[in-house]
């Protein structure tokens, strides 16, 4: 299983003022977790700053999210994000198993 766990930092008041940025995010999870192989796929907001998302994701394997990386809907999203930059992102990729249940 491969997993991806991070942040991406948008330039401050995006979320509260830009809603197709919104948009592309929610579109991006809603057919993300469509796509085979995908296990979990979240953005969440840091509760202490609004413009940080937590990025969360977990795929069956390599060749699934090789297959995100070129879907149609990155390649939107992609776009929105390149007329908002972030400010900054740090995402790192694991390659695990199931996990153990708490």
């Amino acid at each position: 299983m491969i997993q991806i766990n991070g942040t991406i930092t948008l330039a401050p008041g995006t979320v509260a003022s830009k809603p197709d940025v919104v948009e592309a995010l929610v579109t991006m999870v809603r057919t993300s977790r469509a796509e085979d192989g995908c296990l979990d796929y979240t953005f969440a907001q840091d509760f202490a700053d609004p413009d940080t998302l937590i990025v969360f994701e977990r795929w069956r394997d390599a060749e699934a999210l090789a297959a995100h990386g070129k879907s149609a809907h990155m390649a939107e999203f992609q776009k929105v994000m390149a007329a908002n930059p972030p400010l900054g992102r740090n995402l790192r990729r694991y390659e695990t198993d199931e996990g153990t249940p708490l």
